[in-house]
């Protein structure tokens, strides 16, 4: 099983983000977040953690990027239990129990997108809000080609276009 970590190549998340997220936490896409967001609520740094972060599941924070990487399925309980906590404590769910079957939903569908990449392959998300809601985008940065030190240099990670 797979599912991603939080990547970092230079202190842009700790400026852009305004809980940024740890470097090689377990992240998740975190789209619920925004759910119910408007127009009105996307300015300075929550906008951009609308617009491009991943979720930390320990830190609740955001990240840019992620790497896919393998994971243990003790591990996956241990995430699924700390995401229901947070549901509870920052998202207004009645109870962990209520909660566990949401994020479990939640992690799967990031194995369920991390399993189709090879470990290593870089992961972003571009979110836009239409009228039927968020839609998120995922793009892929394969490892060997992503040519790292260049990418965290010159990366453009506003580009406006969704892929």
């Amino acid at each position: 099983m797979k599912l991603a970590r939080a990547i970092h190549f230079d202190e842009s998340d700790q400026r852009v983000f305004a809980s940024p997220a740890r470097t090689g936490e377990w992240c998740i896409s975190g789209g619920f977040e925004f759910s119910d967001w408007t127009e009105a609520d996307l300015t300075g740094k929550a906008r951009q953690a609308f617009a491009n972060g991943w979720f930390g599941l320990e830190t609740a924070g955001r990240v840019t990027f992620v790497a896919v990487t393998q994971i243990e399925a003790d591990e996956i309980d241990t995430l699924t239990r700390l995401l229901a906590r947070h549901f509870v404590t920052y998202f207004g769910a009645p109870s962990e129990e209520a909660a566990l079957p949401v994020a479990a939903e939640e992690i799967a569908q990031m194995a369920e997108l991390c399993d189709e990449h090879a470990p290593n392959t870089l992961l972003t998300v571009a979110r836009e809000l239409t009228e039927a809601g968020v839609r998120e985008a995922y793009r892929v940065i394969e490892s060997q080609s992503a040519g790292l030190d260049q990418f965290a240099i010159h990366g453009d990670l506003d580009d406006g276009h969704s892929h």
